[in-house]
């Protein structure tokens, strides 16, 4: 008897420890809900929601191939002990997973279950990430090699006898809805959707849409919580755009579609470019990468500051409308996660992990290596990244000029001018609106980033922190081949990569 175990991997398409187990014995599928994970900080209602949407479907593509999936509610080493109680388990399988802290101890806990037991854990790779690298060198062409194999189909399965179980609700696991009432579905058939109509309608303008918080949720591929959860597979998006490519440049058509996939296609390197860190250093999830930034920030955040950004009532309106939209829908485009996360880290001068965690709970793609990594990314902790202190009021008037976006979810200042909309302190009827309907903002924006430019390069001098951060580009920075170089428009400031 195989134990199949299904994580961040809910899928029966390109899923080699399915088929692999398959060809050893009778297999029962299993997931396993674990009460305690989804009480963490980093987690929440949103999650679970899409979760068990791709679940639901999951259960159903099993039964098609002959055995429903089994879920069980409770710790893995129970359910485990339980199964090898009543059915016997021969072998584990599993794809790697590179999750948060609790789940790489709790990883720890299964290998020592299976080495007193006897039983042979086998743990696949899924996608680019490789562990216990010596060296990053020569990476990308072996993420471009991995992604190029055949994709594995399916295979026929054997009923096992086993009661498949209920999933459970939100309810049942104590979960409080977190009012995102636009959240993305979850599920095979809504990922091929998503990644069918990216490929031949959607996409044409990625590259110059992805920065507007309004076209972007458009025209980026909104694959990225799929791709979280592993209903599609990293293999099949590279081969599906590779494919694409291959059209296009036969077509010979100068329509945008060259360059917007060309730019997609360098994005799902960096999807696994970023994973690796946090494969490579587990630590940055609660540690800054580089150490010199230790201090730095009070390690208790304002908890009034905290509380006003991540509900979206600071008084920047641009910033503000950020956070609601993703309060309400559960993405956010790549420019504005960095933004919203540079204006909690540098003028809010909040430590990255308390605001690292809101946003957590709030991406419905929530991938833990690409959001440790890029939430240090946009605080300045790494040592080796370009300290980037967004303009709030500046990038309002650019990415979103007309004003729609900010309006939408910013109606306090329905009565302020346009021209006045991302600095409504400059507008005459201020008085008004501000501190009556509309926070008067939490910072002076200008002085605040000021003096966060010059506590972060204070940090960056002396041969002690260049020879930290020497180390850290050994180990953590990219080594790009040609075919797997992004393009610059934004490559660096990805949050989440929301592709």
């Amino acid at each position: 008897m195989q134990i199949v175990w299904f994580k961040r991997d809910l899928r029966v398409q390109d899923h080699r420890a399915l088929t692999y187990a398959a060809q050893r014995g009778p297999v029962v599928p299993l997931f396993v809900v674990e009460p305690a994970y989804w009480q963490l900080d980093d987690v929440s209602c949103r999650h679970w929601d899409f979760a068990r949407e791709a679940l639901v479907s999951l259960r159903e593509d099993l039964a098609d191939l002959g055995q429903p999936l089994i879920v069980r509610v409770g710790d893995v080493l129970d359910v485990l002990d339980d199964l090898r109680k009543t059915v016997g388990v021969h072998g584990l399988w599993s794809h790697e997973e590179t999750g948060n802290g609790w789940t790489f101890a709790r990883d720890k806990r299964v290998g020592a279950w299976c080495r007193a037991k006897g039983v042979l854990w086998h743990e696949i790779p899924q996608h680019g990430v490789q562990r216990r690298m010596a060296s990053r060198n020569g990476w990308a062409t072996q993420w471009d090699r991995f992604m190029a194999e055949p994709i594995v189909n399916a295979p026929v399965l054997k009923p096992t006898g086993v009661s498949p179980g209920p999933i459970p609700t939100a309810k049942d696991l104590n979960l409080v809805p977190d009012g995102a009432r636009e959240r993305q579905k979850g599920g095979r058939a809504a990922a091929e959707d998503v990644l069918s109509s990216f490929l031949t309608a959607r996409g044409r303008t990625y590259r110059r849409a992805m920065s507007s918080p309004l076209a972007g949720a458009h025209a980026c591929s909104r694959l990225s919580p799929h791709l979280a959860w592993g209903s599609l597979s990293m293999r099949e998006v590279t081969q599906a755009t590779w494919a694409r490519q291959r059209e296009v440049k036969l077509r010979g058509a100068r329509d945008g579609w060259g360059g917007a996939l060309s730019s997609f296609s360098g994005r799902l390197h960096w999807h696994c470019h970023f994973i690796q860190k946090l494969e490579d250093a587990p630590r940055i999830e609660f540690e800054n990468l580089h150490r010199g930034y230790d201090g730095i920030r009070p390690s208790a955040p304002d908890a009034e500051r905290l509380v006003a950004w991540a509900r979206g009532e600071t008084g920047l309106p641009f910033v503000d409308a950020c956070m609601r939209s993703l309060r309400a829908t559960g993405w956010l485009n790549f420019r504005m996660r960095a933004m919203v996360m540079a204006v909690a880290s540098y003028h809010l001068w909040l430590h990255w992990r308390a605001p690292g965690l809101e946003l957590a709970r709030l991406f419905t793609d929530y991938e833990p290596g690409i959001h440790w990594s890029q939430v240090q990314m946009q605080s300045g902790t790494t040592g080796i990244n370009t300290v980037r202190v967004y303009n709030p009021v500046k990038q309002g008037m650019d990415q979103d000029p007309t004003g729609a976006f900010t309006r939408r979810w910013v109606p306090e200042l329905a009565k302020i001018d346009d021209q006045f909309l991302q600095e409504p302190w400059k507008a005459g009827n201020a008085g008004a609106v501000l501190g009556q309907a509309y926070p008067i903002p939490v910072v002076d924006h200008l002085s605040a980033a000021r003096d966060a430019r010059e506590r972060i390069w204070a940090v960056r001098k002396g041969e002690v922190f260049r020879q930290e951060a020497q180390g850290i580009v050994a180990k953590h920075a990219s080594r790009k081949t040609p075919r797997s170089r992004p393009r610059k428009s934004g490559t660096s400031k990805q949050l989440d990569l929301p592709l």
